[in-house]
């Protein structure tokens, strides 16, 4: 089976000094290997295919064969690396907790332990006979949290 490790020293050595880098690189036991790649701007056709055959040169054919499929982490998929989660502060996410509970908010900061989101929930307010709609600024630690994703609302 090909080596993932590998194949990710040669993108990270390929990116340095770039504004591009690795998001994840996933082997099958068919050696068929999936390599993200994600970017402060964008990430080009062009770019995937000169990392793809840069990758290539570096392993040996005859000895073992592979299918190599480099591309950029797209829009709705887990963000792995906190870049990606700068990337995006401002925007909206989608956040499933371990506990099973998603919450639907927008990204407001990233630090090395975690995220802090707000969202806008109905909660009873002393004085108030109905439930009012209230700012909630919540801080998760990414041990607590499954995934985050992007979320596009195309209301």
């Amino acid at each position: 089976m090909i080596d993932c490790q590998k194949i990710l020293e040669i993108a990270d050595r390929e990116l340095c000094g770039t504004d591009m880098f690795t998001v994840s690189c996933k082997c099958s036991p068919a050696n068929e290997v999936e390599l993200l790649i994600d970017s402060e701007s964008s990430v080009t056709i062009e770019r995937c295919a000169e990392l793809s055959r840069t990758i290539e040169v570096a392993f040996d054919r005859d000895v073992e064969d592979f299918s190599l499929t480099v591309a950029s982490a797209g829009i709705g998929s887990e963000l792995k690396d906190i870049r990606q989660y700068r990337k995006i502060i401002g925007s909206s996410v989608e956040v499933l907790l371990l506990s099973g509970i998603k919450i639907l908010a927008k990204l407001d900061d990233v630090t090395e332990e975690g995220i802090t989101i707000s969202y806008e929930e109905k909660q009873a307010v002393e004085g108030k006979k109905r439930k009012v709609l209230v700012n909630v600024v919540h801080t998760y630690r990414f041990d607590e949290i499954k995934y985050t994703k992007e979320h596009l609302d195309f209301k």
